[in-house]
């Protein structure tokens, strides 16, 4: 195996025995050979004729296990050798008019037990061997997961955009042809502007489906019931739970991701959801020990189980783990999480681990209908400069430098946060500013689109470009999400970001030549040196 596809890759390279994430060499390779068929799928697609409306099959199957190759989504080899097959059968669908002129990975197919193994270590990342090519293939490839993972969301809501899984198709397609430089730089750009285009689409099928976020403080201690334990980032898996534990003597708690369901006017609603337990997702060894009843894991990021509490965890969708059970997908219906509803019966309430509260539903809307509340604080200088930390959480030691630098920031800078890196600051005491949060929190890795319309519309107040705004950018990035919403900022000009705790392993020398040459891209230092940098107005 080769993976390092996410932040923790082993010793900034990569893994090559056993992902640190807990990925077997097994599922590692199986995920490169499935990637491998999508690409042959897509590029049968590409010369098909056909329209998006024709390959739905071909899209479902592109959006479901782009997804679930993420990092921390399925650690179940079964899972991929059967999407392999179902691949390899979709794929062969798709007519075309000349079958022998095709790439390898249009034509395929297994030849006898073990061969779907041989295959899987050859098609790894390392078999493209120029180390940028290899570079700028890979940073599209783990953008799409992105866009792969936000369109899912959308979709399960009923939102669809034809001209994005065209792209996703296009884009897979194009990593079998010999492009150049300039054209595989144009396409991972495009891809940034397709995780704009699906970011928006996801806040609209959450807004149209739930209501805006609202500015509401979270309960994070425990109730005196049995509890269920929500994780992830599906808000229909939530509202479906809900809605079958009603009447139940169950609560619902959310963790991780999960969190921003809280300011949802249509799941707040419901008395039994109790709040957030614990915090992000590399402490859930600890955390979901202490709760007591079961887990539903909904998507990323599971961490391989203890066996104390695996028989407690329940997944769905595309997550994935030997031994646990596995709740279906819906079927022209809901869910069916009586299972789950059943066990939480029998259980003790969660252990209480913290009490007190957090302020969530700082998105756009939120935000925006204070606009002239916030920018009076900042003609008056009371509020200096805003400064985006937005991203991933990661169980590394390093990701300290994020707490210590929220408590180093002056007390006129506000920070907007969105993705699980607010779990590193999200609890300090940090105050507020004649009523404004000090953090504005607008909710999930997706909702980074919310910093953005929040930027532009404080630029468009301001009569200023976005890169003209008090805003600096101090991004912490774990996986391929952070790499989507990374590319989307790209795409829409924003420069001088400061990406950390380590720059991505996929990214060649040359290629970070690129980015540092447009985009001013650097890694962050310590709090010490980059302080001055993000926050200018201290010097003075």
């Amino acid at each position: 195996m080769f993976c390092y596809q996410c932040e923790e890759a082993l010793k900034g390279e990569g893994c090559v025995k056993k992902g640190v994430c807990g990925k077997p060499a097994e599922v590692a390779e199986l995920q490169d050979l499935l990637i491998y068929v999508m690409k042959g799928m897509s590029y049968r697609a590409q010369i098909s004729g056909l329209q998006s409306k024709d390959l739905e099959d071909v899209n479902k199957f592109i959006t479901e296990q782009l997804f679930a190759t993420i990092t921390n989504v399925n650690f179940d080899p079964d899972y991929f050798r059967d999407a392999v097959v179902r691949g390899i059968g979709i794929r062969d669908v798709i007519r075309v008019d000349d079958p022998g002129s095709l790439p390898d990975a249009c034509t395929w197919v297994p030849d006898g037990e073990g061969s779907m193994s041989q295959k899987a270590k050859s098609v790894g990342v390392l078999s493209t061997e120029d180390v940028d090519v290899r570079s700028l293939r890979e940073l599209l490839t783990i953008g799409l997961k992105g866009v792969a993972a936000y369109y899912s969301h959308a979709e399960a809501l009923g939102y669809e955009d034809e001209e994005i899984t065209t792209f996703m198709r296009r884009a897979l397609a194009s990593t079998l042809k010999d492009l150049s430089v300039d054209e595989m730089v144009a396409l991972v750009l495009e891809c940034g502007t397709f995780g704009v285009r699906v970011m928006a689409l996801l806040d609209k099928a959450n807004t149209m489906t739930y209501g805006h976020p609202e500015i509401t403080s979270v309960d994070i201690g425990t109730r005196d019931r049995p509890g269920i334990l929500i994780s992830g980032h599906d808000l229909l898996d939530l509202e479906e739970l809900l809605r079958q534990t009603m009447d139940q003597g169950v609560d619902v708690y959310t963790h991780g991701e999960m969190l921003p369901a809280n300011a949802y006017p249509k799941l707040k609603k419901y008395d039994h959801l109790a709040g957030n337990y614990g915090g992000s997702w590399w402490h859930q060894r600890e955390e979901f020990e202490s709760f007591n009843g079961p887990i539903l894991m909904t998507t990323n990021c599971l961490v391989p189980p203890k066996d104390s509490y695996r028989g407690r965890v329940f997944t769905t969708s595309i997550v994935g783990y030997p031994g646990m059970t596995h709740i279906p997908d819906r079927d022209g219906g809901e869910k069916d999480f009586s299972e789950i509803i059943e066990y939480a019966k029998t259980c003790d309430p969660p252990k209480q681990i913290e009490t007190g509260n957090l302020t969530i539903g700082l998105a756009r809307k939120a935000v925006i209908d204070r606009a002239e509340d916030v920018l009076d604080l900042v003609n008056r200088g009371k509020i200096k400069r805003f400064v985006v930390m937005a991203g991933c959480d990661g169980r590394h030691s390093d990701r300290d430098y994020y707490t210590r630098f929220a408590e180093a920031l002056p007390k006129d800078t506000i920070i907007l946060t969105a993705g699980c890196a607010k779990y590193r600051y999200n609890k300090l005491p940090l105050g507020d500013i004649e009523g404004i949060p000090r953090i504005l929190d607008a909710g999930q890795c997706n909702d980074s689109y919310s910093l953005v319309a929040i930027a532009q519309a404080l630029a468009d107040a301001l009569g200023v470009g976005i890169n003209d705004l008090p805003i600096s950018y101090n991004i912490a990035w774990y996986e391929q999400k952070a790499v989507t919403v990374l590319l989307a900022l790209l795409s829409l000009g924003v420069k001088n970001i400061t990406l950390g705790p380590r720059l991505p392993a996929f990214v060649s020398p040359n290629v970070l030549d690129v980015l540092v040459r447009e985009f001013n891209i650097r890694k962050n230092t310590t709090v010490e040196e980059d302080l001055p940098l993000l926050v200018p107005e201290i010097k003075g």
